[in-house]
């Protein structure tokens, strides 16, 4: 790739300028940057493509001597998956979920025409150990939705690795997996690019995984690449500003602790007791018991699957199949949100994972967050529109984004308002879950301080849902360890994260990412 541009015809503004990269065989190279960095339309270029309203409209990009840019349409699209493998954010995205597994492995084969259909069979049944997949015909006949995340995952790189492709192009592909999967597909990956002598380019905004994974790494920032060199140095000794800010807001395994910034009191907040939770027949969560003091952020903790989200759901009247108790302030909880008293859900608010899906696109900002003002018969009119610029002001946004339709906001800006939507009502506890696992670091630290800052404010307490160890150990007071639905570990940070005595605390830790080698 030789001085890539990509434009917005329509306003002749340019989004990527005078970017350079090249790849090499059995090489990784890590391009990292913040959302509107123009990463991921430096990967997508590669394949010969820019996304709806961009146009590649400078420079070189060629694969194996081949300038895609002098191919026809038909031509680019034919190298697409033979010479060029694509690995998308979200690898069910890639999967026809009515579409058997096998059927699908064999139909990209098929269509491509590589070998015979014995020779088709084979290969598939080679490349399905090689990602940590079982070959056996159970298992090809599994739809999609009868895996787990990790396993979609590892079917996305059997598709992308069947046709022995010379370049492959990852676009953040482990977010939103636990470390302990996502790990075990880093280091498939890894293995993978070096056996079949593939180049990739791995887009991503988690710092710690691109450190581990690859062999060069190059920053960007509004467009252009501002540093580019083997990972060691760039990660290391970095000389740019940018990449400095970066790599310091990448949360540390050895970083401050939540808790000796301020203690919580002793006074229990949320009280969980016993408490067993199901899915029809399944049981999920067994005999979970824990408190939450005032002014206390507990991080839940755990793989997928483990139950952490499960509880908060139940927490917040969200999920009602469930035996126990869950107690706030002492009064014991209806299991369903309906059921409890409108002071009661007032109380408990909850914030979820994905701001693109709990933001009404059609509402503008400001309507947002009057709507809770006035459901609870808070504020109406003239004061509820001052407090909606008193809780943008909170979140730390700009009051005149309340004319805005979140639709126009960046992921950062959305998580935002989603908090302060949850704030309105004043709650006494807040249900944060995963809601920084998809930001940039910088955002998702700027987060976390927004958090620290509403709980020292406002005496709000926190069950902080994560699979992050590292972000748990920068916000949390203690932290709770769940496996398979069960409490393993509860402890001050201190206690589960320098001093663990469960193996699978330790095993999280082992395969946490994390950039102490180049930090030394």
């Amino acid at each position: 790739m030789n001085e890539l541009e990509v434009h917005l015809p329509a306003s002749g503004t340019v989004i990527v300028s005078d970017v350079s990269l090249k790849l090499y065989p059995g090489k990784i190279l890590g391009l990292v940057g913040e959302s509107g960095s123009g990463k991921t339309t430096t990967g997508t270029a590669l394949l010969g493509y820019a996304r709806t309203g961009a146009a590649i409209n400078g420079g070189d990009i060629k694969v194996a001597g081949q300038d895609i840019r002098e191919m026809t349409w038909q031509e680019v699209r034919q190298i697409r998956g033979i010479e060029i493998g694509y690995v998308p954010q979200d690898p069910s995205s890639a999967l026809n979920p009515a579409i058997r597994i096998g059927k699908q492995l064999r139909e990209l084969l098929d269509q491509h025409e590589i070998g015979t259909p014995a020779e088709r069979i084979e290969r598939i049944k080679e490349i399905l150990p090689e990602v940590g997949l079982p070959n056996d015909e159970e298992f090809l006949r599994r739809y999609p939705h009868q895996l787990s995340g990790g396993q979609v995952q590892r079917v996305a790189l059997a598709m992308v690795f069947l046709p022995r492709p010379k370049v492959l192009v990852l676009d953040e592909p482990t977010t939103g997996l636990d470390v302990t999967t996502q790990d075990m597909v880093l280091q498939t990956l890894d293995e993978l690019c070096e056996r079949f002598e593939v180049a990739a380019l791995y887009v991503s905004h988690d710092l710690a995984v691109v450190g581990m994974i690859s062999d060069e790494i190059a920053v960007m920032y509004d467009g252009k690449i501002i540093e580019h060199g083997p990972a060691a140095e760039v990660f290391g000794n970095p000389q740019q500003e940018y990449t400095k800010a970066l790599l310091a807001a990448v949360p540390n395994l050895k970083g401050e602790l939540a808790a000796a910034r301020e203690k919580s009191l002793d006074q229990a907040v949320l009280s969980v007791a016993d408490l067993n939770v199901y899915y029809g027949k399944a049981h999920v969560v067994h005999d979970v018991s824990f408190d939450v003091g005032e002014r206390e952020i507990v991080a839940l903790v755990g793989e997928s699957g483990s139950g952490k989200t499960t509880i908060s759901r139940c927490v917040g009247g969200i999920h009602s199949q469930w035996d126990g108790t869950i107690s706030l302030r002492g009064t014991e909880l209806a299991k369903k949100a309906r059921r409890r008293t409108a002071e009661q859900r007032e109380r408990i608010q909850y914030i979820f994972q994905n701001p693109y899906q709990s933001l009404n696109p059609r509402l503008r900002v400001g309507k947002i967050l009057q709507r809770p003002l006035e459901l609870f018969g808070i504020a109406k009119g003239r004061e509820a529109k001052q407090r909606v610029v008193e809780l943008l002001e909170l979140v730390r946004l700009d009051p005149a984004m309340m004319t805005l339709r979140s639709n126009r906001l960046s992921g950062g800006e959305r998580q935002r308002v989603a908090i302060a939507r949850a704030l309105a009502v004043e709650p006494e506890v807040l249900i944060c879950d995963e809601i920084t696992s998809a930001l940039d670091v910088s955002i998702q630290a700027a987060i976390v301080d927004l958090l620290n800052e509403i709980k020292a404010k406002q005496g709000i307490s926190m069950l902080f849902v994560t699979h992050d160890l590292a972000l748990a150990r920068s916000i949390a007071d203690r932290i709770m360890v769940l496996q398979h639905g069960r409490v393993v570990e509860l402890g001050t940070a201190s206690q589960v994260l320098d001093d663990p005595t469960d193996p699978y605390t330790q095993e999280l830790l082992a395969h946490t990412p994390t950039l102490d080698r180049y930090l030394g």
